[in-house]
């Protein structure tokens, strides 16, 4: 991503705002993990979006009114014996060169800025990012200094800056789609290595060490999200992270998995027998998972409500599952079925994003997640791939990687 990304974020955000307007995104911070250990710092998605700056403590002010738009970065000051141990801070220059944005301040005279600002008569309402997904958490910034400020400043309007960039985000633009597209070729290895290493006796660890070892190669250090991958009945955990368990000859292997590609990720779920030949009931239920997948790869365009999306993968699955012999009545499917899995990605693997009501448009990127788990059998799996919306279809972002059986056995015989 370019400075122009982020800065074309930030005027689009302030358009949709309403004049007047004081708009403020916090990086956040880490968590304490435990003793004197903090978690790994992962910066607010949503300040990630608007400048690219992946650093604690640093706040995006954000001014609207008649003369234009006032953008403001505050930093964290220079520290010389703090930035030897825990490395260095960004500079100013490095900022406005990610960024673009090209006014600074240190962090410790924000409070103060803000305050002259409320008081100045020049803002008639204060937008901050509200995400509901973190109401109630004492450590969320936005929510903290609303508290205060509500008693504070009562004549200031405030507002949630949350379904403005939720709807911001859910068009992706042509370099958003790029990245997608590198971090998909990144997945691609990592889940071909651990088609090449599977073998009987194998433990879910050392499957994971194949796909970390692969992503490694290519530059990624860290995956999207937590891996899930696991084998035989461990694969009847929808969200399974244990990794402990051993994969015995016939049994099923089951990854969700997804690299990232400058801030973007992915989301693929492939499946296959650990001694890399399908048994005459895996083939029969896989084929049904994978024709869902296709027709829905061939049906899905501009136009198609997004709450459909669910239901049309449920509805198709049903019928292949019935046709197949597995079930015979409507009742059977939740048996079956367990789970929906159109979300979209992007910054987030559960991207988030504002789909209520609309319809799939140009640019939306969503996963199409076909499951089935019959524990009677034993077989349990998901085929999920990434759908990018076209201006006359749809396009399989993660298609090259391998997913009819015949490819994938071809592929674990060599």
């Amino acid at each position: 991503m370019t400075k122009e990304f982020y800065r074309e974020n930030r005027q689009i955000l302030c358009r949709d705002a309403e004049p007047e307007s004081l708009i403020l995104l916090f990086s956040g911070h880490a968590p304490r993990k435990t003793g004197d250990e903090d978690y790994p710092f992962y910066a607010n998605r949503n300040f990630l979006y608007l400048t690219g700056i992946e650093q604690a403590d640093t706040v995006l002010m954000l001014q609207t009114g008649s003369s234009g738009i006032r953008e403001k970065l505050y930093l964290l000051p220079a520290n010389p014996f703090l930035e030897r141990w825990n490395g260095k801070r960004i500079k100013e220059d490095e900022a406005s060169d990610r960024s673009g944005i090209l006014t600074f301040d240190n962090v410790e005279n924000f409070e103060e800025d803000l305050y002259r600002l409320l008081y100045s008569g020049d803002i008639k309402q204060l937008y901050l990012d509200f995400d509901p997904n973190f109401q109630g958490d004492k450590g969320n910034e936005a929510f903290r200094l609303a508290a205060k400020l509500r008693s504070e400043t009562p004549h200031i309007v405030m507002e949630s800056l949350n379904p403005l960039l939720r709807r911001q985000r859910t068009i992706k633009k042509p370099c958003e789609i790029e990245a997608l597209r590198k971090a998909e070729a990144v997945t691609k290895a990592g889940i071909e290595a651990m088609m090449h290493a599977s073998k009987p006796g194998m433990y879910e660890y050392q499957y994971k060490a194949e796909y970390d070892y692969a992503l490694a190669q290519h530059g990624v250090t860290v995956p999207g999200f937590p891996s899930i991958i696991s084998a035989g009945k461990n694969n009847f955990c929808i969200h399974y992270n244990g990794y402990w368990g051993q994969a015995k000859d016939g049994d099923m292997i089951l990854n969700d998995v997804g690299a990232v590609w400058d801030h973007e990720i992915t989301d693929v779920s492939r499946a296959w027998p650990c001694n890399g030949k399908f048994t005459e009931r895996q083939r029969l239920l896989y084929e049904c998972a994978y024709r869902t997948s296709e027709h829905m790869f061939g049906l899905l365009k501009p136009g198609i409500p997004m709450a459909d999306v669910d239901p049309m993968i449920r509805e198709y699955n049903y019928g292949q599952l019935k046709e197949a012999g597995v079930l015979k009545t409507r009742e059977e499917i939740s048996t079956y079925l367990w789970h929906g899995g159109a979300h979209h990605i992007g910054l987030d693997v559960h991207d988030t994003v504002s789909v209520k009501g609309r319809k799939t448009e140009p640019g939306m990127v969503f996963c199409v997640d076909v499951g089935i788990y019959h524990e009677e059998w034993g077989i349990g799996f998901r085929i999920e791939d990434n759908c990018l919306i076209t201006e006359d279809g749809c396009e399989n972002l993660s298609r090259d990687i391998p997913k009819k059986i015949a490819d994938i056995e071809a592929l674990m015989g060599r």
